[in-house]
């Protein structure tokens, strides 16, 4: 069974917990495989979607796994039944992230559920722990994650804290569970928030962004009926000016044609290098001259006034993707011959 027709199976509101905790990519992958009206639903839910809880999300978890391998999930051993169906219907690369997701949600590791949480905020929340304690817990998270914490703590405190590392030998189940059982007591706010943030229009933009085009605009214009108000939310929150890196050199010639030198020049006052050196290098030198010499004489500007001459440049932007005039990275458009 396909994760689009197990998602069909699930109810709206599962397939909406289900698609936003996945990677985006792998979410952009399922609903691209969804009937119009089954995107539409699903859309909406995920736009209006809140108060999700870790058990809920673990369920559906659960849930989508069995219905998609058509097995009992817990009878075959949960983790290695979810990289089994995931090896099945994704690439090796895309496999690896969502396992570790899957990992964290169903709690299969002792701390698996700090795996979603931000180092920074970790570091800060360790730094008062006893070095054994958090050489405990490095020892039990991804390294990427556990070098992230490790970073953020004192010097002297990460000196400790690797030696005990290196030093761990065997810990009793019941030492990981007391301590596991009282860093998520601490640790419950943060989580809660991070909780509460799951879904919405961010998530829905964040998702469509990493769609293609025809699946992009056939979910927006079906709710857009519905509530074009939110529509529009999720459209300023897609692709913005900044993500004019993702468009090649031959995409940016195209979209100078169209901009006057006011505009970008306003536009590009509070760009970084990246940005700047991606248009001049497209320019002629006498259009590169002339767009420092407005940069350089425009003053102070208000920034409701630069954020509507990068809003005007992601329209143009927009007006020759939907002419299939320029392909932006990562738009789902490989297939796409120009």
């Amino acid at each position: 069974m396909s994760p689009a027709k197990a998602l069909e199976q699930s109810g709206i509101r599962k397939s909406a917990v289900l698609l936003v905790s996945l990677d985006p990519d792998l979410a952009a992958k399922i609903l691209g495989e969804m009937d119009k009206e089954m995107l539409r639903e699903v859309s909406v839910e995920i736009a209006k979607l809140e108060g999700v809880t870790r058990e809920e999300r673990d369920q559906v978890l659960e849930d989508f796994l069995r219905n998609t391998m058509q097995l009992d999930v817990t009878a075959q051993g949960g983790l290695p039944a979810a990289r089994d169906l995931l090896s099945r219907v994704l690439d090796p690369a895309e496999a690896k992230k969502i396992v570790e997701t899957i990992e964290a949600a169903t709690r299969s590791t002792p701390f698996g559920f700090l795996r979603k949480a931000d180092p920074q905020n970790l570091s800060t929340f360790l730094s008062d722990e006893h070095p054994q304690t958090v050489a405990l817990i490095l020892s039990y998270l991804p390294a990427h994650q556990a070098a992230e914490i490790l970073q953020g703590l004192p010097q002297q405190r990460q000196i400790e804290v690797v030696r005990r590392v290196s030093q761990m030998e065997v810990t009793s189940p019941e030492v990981i569970a007391q301590v596991e059982g009282a860093l998520e007591k601490r640790l419950s706010s943060l989580f809660a928030e991070d909780l509460r943030r799951a879904g919405g229009v961010k998530s829905v933009a964040t998702i469509l962004n990493l769609t293609d085009r025809s699946t992009e605009r056939s979910i927006l214009d079906s709710l857009e009926e519905e509530d074009p108000q939110m529509v529009d939310r999720i459209r300023k929150l897609m692709f913005v000016f900044e993500d004019i890196k993702r468009i090649d050199d031959h995409g940016i010639q195209i979209i100078l044609k169209d901009i006057e030198t006011g505009q970008l020049g306003l536009a590009l006052k509070v760009a970084d290098e990246e940005l700047k050196d991606k248009f001049f290098r497209n320019m002629s030198k006498r259009a590169q001259d002339l767009l420092r010499e407005e940069m350089e004489y425009l003053g102070p500007q208000r920034l409701s006034d630069v954020e509507a001459a990068q809003q005007g440049i992601v329209e143009v932007v927009r007006k020759y993707e939907d002419l299939g005039d320029i392909v932006i990275e990562g738009r789902g458009s490989s297939q796409i011959v120009v």
